[in-house]
C-alpha cells in the first residue's frame, strides 16, 4: 500500500511540473518551483495529520479518494485552464498544493493505524523503505514507461486509479470489527467505488479532453497529436496552412517557413568552398535537408535530431513528406537519433557544410547546444574551407541572445558574419555565419529557382539597421549558460 501511493504521489509531482515547463517554457525555472511547493504542501500535510484524531481509517481511505481525483484529473485539468482562462498559475499552484497536502497526509495516518499491529520499529522502517523504492519506481516509470507510452493526461489519470483502487481495498483491509465505525466504512466503499468509476470514465475520455484543449490551445484544426519521450508533438491546420509545435512552441507554418529555410541554407552552402559533405543539428522536420539537396554536388547529408517520432513524422505525414520534397527519401540523406552535442564531441568525421538549427535557447538543457564547449568541437569538425550557419533567434525582440551567440562564436576561434531575415510567423529573425577565416556575404545561389531568395534579397539579409546593430554581451559557457538568462529575460516580456 505505501509503495503504491508513494509512486502516485510522485509521479503527480513531476507531471505538473513537466505541463508547466510544458505550456510556460523554461523547465528548469518550472520544476524547481512546482517541486518546492510540493514539498512544502507535504509538510503541510504531515503537520495537519496531527489534528486529526479518531475514525483514523476512515480519514484515510477519504484521503485516498481525494487524491486520487484532484491528482489524477490534475493534468487535463491544467491544459484545461491553459487553454480556456488566463489564471494558469493560480490553478497549477493551487493544485500543487491540494495534492501535496493529500498525499503529505497520506503516510503519517497509515503509520497511526498500523502501529496497533506492528512494533513501532518495523514500522517505521518498512513504511519509509516502501517510501523511498516507490519514489524511485515513480520517477523511472514517470520518464521511461508512462509518458512516452501514454502521455501526461493519461499518466495522472492511472495513478488516481491506483489511489482510487487503495482507498476501495482499505475499506476491507484497514475495516474496524463492527459497530458504528464499520457502518461508516460501508459508505466510504460506496465512496471508493463511485471514484473509480469517475477515474475510470475520464480515463476513456482523456484523449478528447486533451483535443479539446490543444483546439483551443492552437486555434486550428489538431491533425496530429503524439507524445514522444521529449516533448509533445502537434501538427495543426489553420487557414489553408499548418503549423509544426513542440512542446507548445512553434517550429514553423507551412505559409512561410521557406523564407526560414532558405535563409538558413544557402548563405552557407554558397559559402562553404566545397558541399560534399552537409551535418544539420536539429531539423527533424526535414525542411533544411529539402534546401540542401538542391545544391547538387551534396554528396551526403547527415541530420542528427534527438527525437525519432519527429523524423518519424516527417517520413510518413503526408503534408510533411510533401513540403520536405521527401528529402528523408534521398540515399544521400542519413537521419542519427541522438544527442547532437554528444554526437559532435564524439564524431571523427569532416564536414564542409555545419548546419545548426536548434530549438531557441530557452532552458539550460538546449542553451548547452549553443555554448562556447559545442562551437569548439563543431570548429574542429569543419573542413579547411567549409562554413557553418547557427539559427540565432530573433535580433530584434531578444538582441542580447542574438548577439551572445555571435560573440560565443567569435570566442570559440570563429570569423563571424550576422544576418537576419523576416519570416511573417516570427518576425525578424537571426542566424549566424562563421568559419575558420575571414567572410564575405554570398552572392551565390543554387540554380534551381528559389521561393524568396534571389540576388537582391541575399545581399538585404546582410544588412543591419540600427536597432538591431550589436549590443555587448557575454560568452555562453557551460558553466554560466548566460545565453538562457538573457532569452528568458527579453522573451518573457512578449508572454
Amino acid at each position: 500500500m505505501v509503495l503504491v501511493i508513494a509512486t502516485a504521489g510522485l509521479v503527480y509531482e513531476l507531471a505538473m511540473a513537466a505541463v508547466a515547463s510544458y505550456v510556460l517554457g523554461d523547465s528548469v525555472r518550472q520544476f524547481s518551483i512546482v517541486i518546492g511547493v510540493y514539498l512544502s504542501a507535504l509538510g503541510l500535510g504531515a503537520y495537519l495529520s496531527r489534528f486529526v484524531t479518531h475514525r483514523l481509517a476512515l480519514r484515510f481511505v477519504d484521503v485516498e479518494l481525494a487524491a486520487a481525483l484532484l491528482g489524477g484529473l490534475s493534468a487535463p485539468a491544467l491544459f484545461l485552464a491553459f487553454s480556456f482562462t488566463s489564471a494558469f498559475r493560480l490553478v497549477l499552484y493551487a493544485i500543487v498544493l491540494a495534492v501535496g497536502v493529500l498525499v503529505g497526509l497520506e503516510l503519517p495516518l497509515l503509520i497511526r493505524i498500523l502501529r496497533q499491529r506492528l512494533a513501532f520499529e518495523e514500522l517505521i522502517a518498512k513504511a519509509l523503505t516502501y517510501d523511498y523504492v516507490g519514489a524511485l519506481i515513480g520517477s523511472l516509470a514517470f520518464s521511461l514507461l508512462l509518458v512516452p507510452a501514454i502521455g501526461l493526461v493519461h499518466t495522472t489519470l492511472v495513478c488516481g486509479l491506483l489511489n482510487a483502487l487503495v482507498g476501495l481495498a482499505s475499506t476491507w483491509v484497514l475495516a474496524p470489527s463492527g459497530g458504528e465505525e464499520l457502518s461508516a466504512m460501508k459508505g466510504a466503499r460506496l465512496r471508493a467505488i463511485a471514484v473509480t468509476v469517475i477515474v475510470l470514465l475520464a480515463l476513456a475520455l482523456a484523449e478528447r479532453v486533451t483535443e479539446l484543449g490543444e483546439t483551443a490551445l492552437y486555434r486550428g484544426t489538431v491533425i496530429h497529436a503524439e507524445q514522444s519521450p521529449y516533448q509533445r508533438i502537434v501538427l495543426v491546420e489553420r487557414a489553408g496552412a499548418f503549423q509544426l509545435f513542440l512542446n507548445n512552441n512553434l517550429q514553423f507554418s507551412s505559409r512561410d517557413e521557406h523564407r526560414y529555410h532558405e535563409a538558413l541554407v544557402h548563405p552557407v552552402m554558397a559559402s562553404a568552398a566545397e558541399r560534399g559533405r552537409v551535418l544539420i543539428g536539429g531539423g527533424g522536420d526535414g525542411l533544411a535537408a529539402r534546401e540542401v539537396l538542391r545544391w547538387p554536388d551534396v554528396r551526403s547529408v547527415t541530420l542528427v535530431d534527438l527525437d525519432e517520432r519527429v523524423t518519424a513524422l516527417a517520413r510518413r505525414e503526408p503534408r510533411l513528406v510533401a513540403l520536405n520534397r521527401g528529402a528523408f527519401a534521398d540515399p544521400r540523406v542519413h537521419v542519427v537519433s541522438t544527442d547532437a552535442m554528444v554526437f559532435i564531441a564524439d564524431s571523427r568525421e569532416t564536414y564542409d557544410v555545419v548546419i545548426l538549427d536548434f530549438p531557441d535557447p530557452s532552458n539550460f538543457s538546449l542553451g548547452k547546444l549553443y555554448s562556447e564547449r559545442l562551437y569548439q568541437n563543431v570548429r574542429r569538425r569543419l573542413a579547411e574551407h567549409g562554413a557553418l550557419v547557427v539559427q540565432s533567434t530573433s535580433p530584434q525582440l531578444a538582441r542580447a541572445s542574438f548577439w551572445c551567440i555571435e560573440k560565443t562564436l567569435s570566442s570559440a576561434g570563429f570569423h563571424t558574419l550576422p544576418y537576419h531575415v523576416f519570416v511573417p510567423s516570427f518576425g525578424e529573425w537571426g542566424f549566424v555565419l562563421a568559419a575558420h577565416g575571414a567572410l564575405l556575404a554570398p552572392t551565390r545561389l543554387p540554380q534551381a529557382p528559389l521561393r524568396y531568395l534571389d540576388a537582391q534579397a541575399l545581399a538585404a539579409l546582410f544588412v543591419f539597421p540600427p536597432d538591431l546593430e550589436r549590443i555587448e554581451t557575454r560568452v555562453n559557457r557551460l558553466n554560466n549558460q548566460a545565453l538562457v538568462n538573457y532569452y528568458q529575460s527579453e522573451w518573457s516580456r512578449f508572454e
